[in-house]
């Protein structure tokens, strides 16, 4: 998909302030640190539509972006940052989970991982999760620029092992550096869509 046009529609922390549209849409999920914003940017070709922030923790809403009228992306709170406090991240974790488990837009979710670690016991329990609400869910590692090629399929089976990944699932090796994954990222976005270009 070529994007043209991309906008913050909302920040929402309840369901009363989602937007009231039809549209489909793909939410992101990962740690903190993990790439999100950059990958959000990667695709839609915008340097800061996704804020960058070296600060993690920093996304604590829901915030929907309207790509192209054709869908909303949707930024979930990254997880597993140790300077909120326990129950700060306990409403996050409430909020994202009514968001997965009730918004009937939502056509599946784009889980990101760190392609130079084994996964986090929360990159694991977020798979865990989409798998038991049969949410659809295409797994990102990102960063795959910092590890040598040769190393990629090591790194691939340890993740994929970690996570018990299923293979019907989509696995995405992607980096905003070098745009290697965006085609097949938007594939699989447009797939789980539904879009005919």
């Amino acid at each position: 998909m070529k994007v043209h046009h991309a906008d913050i529609v909302i920040s929402a922390v309840s369901p009363a302030q989602y937007p009231e549209s039809e549209l489909p849409e793909i939410a992101l999920a990962g740690r903190s640190n993990v790439g999100k914003s950059s990958f959000i940017n990667t695709l839609i070709e915008r340097k800061n539509l996704a804020r960058t922030s070296s600060k993690p923790g920093k996304t604590q809403t829901l915030n929907f972006y309207n790509i192209e009228d054709v869908l909303h992306f949707v930024d979930v709170p990254g997880y597993g940052y140790a300077k909120v406090s326990k129950t700060e991240r306990a409403k996050w974790g409430k909020m994202i989970e009514t968001y997965l488990t009730q918004r009937s837009q939502l056509r599946a979710v784009v889980s990101l991982v760190d392609f130079r670690h084994e996964p986090s016991v929360e990159d694991i329990q977020m798979y865990q999760f989409l798998k038991y609400y049969d949410i659809p869910v295409i797994v990102v590692a990102t960063k795959i620029d910092k590890i040598p090629r040769g190393k990629w399929n090591k790194h691939e089976s340890m993740i994929k092992k970690a996570m018990a990944f299923e293979k019907e699932d989509a696995f995405i090796l992607f980096s905003s550096v070098t745009k290697d994954g965006k085609q097949l990222a938007w594939d699989a976005i447009e797939k789980a869509i539904g879009y005919q270009a």
